[in-house]
């Protein structure tokens, strides 16, 4: 599978409500990550700063466990129900890149 720009061929059509839910906690994220951008541009003390960017990192980390999930049930089944077992390499190498 060739991959453009670090990103693969490969597509998971997603149905409108797990768009929504995904991008509802990306825009969640995204604001969360701009008011750390406002917090250090405003001096905020590092501890409260470093509380923020605590918070992000386990948003983001709720957000890959979603998606992980989904992915399993999902791409993970298929492929295993049509014989590619390479998803099965695929999700290993994604977990450990996930577990360091």
């Amino acid at each position: 599978m060739s991959e453009i720009e670090g990103e693969s061929q490969k597509k998971r059509i997603r149905t409108e409500e797990e768009k929504k839910t995904l991008c509802t906690r990306l825009n969640r994220i995204e604001g969360q990550v701009r008011g750390i951008k406002k917090m250090i541009e405003s001096d905020s003390y590092c501890i409260d700063v470093l509380t923020q960017v605590s918070a992000a990192q386990a948003a983001l980390t709720s957000l890959s466990r979603i998606i992980i999930d989904s992915h399993i049930r999902n791409c993970v089944v298929k492929g295993v129900e049509e014989g590619n077992e390479q998803v099965l390499d695929e999700l290993m190498d994604t977990l450990k890149k996930f577990m360091k």
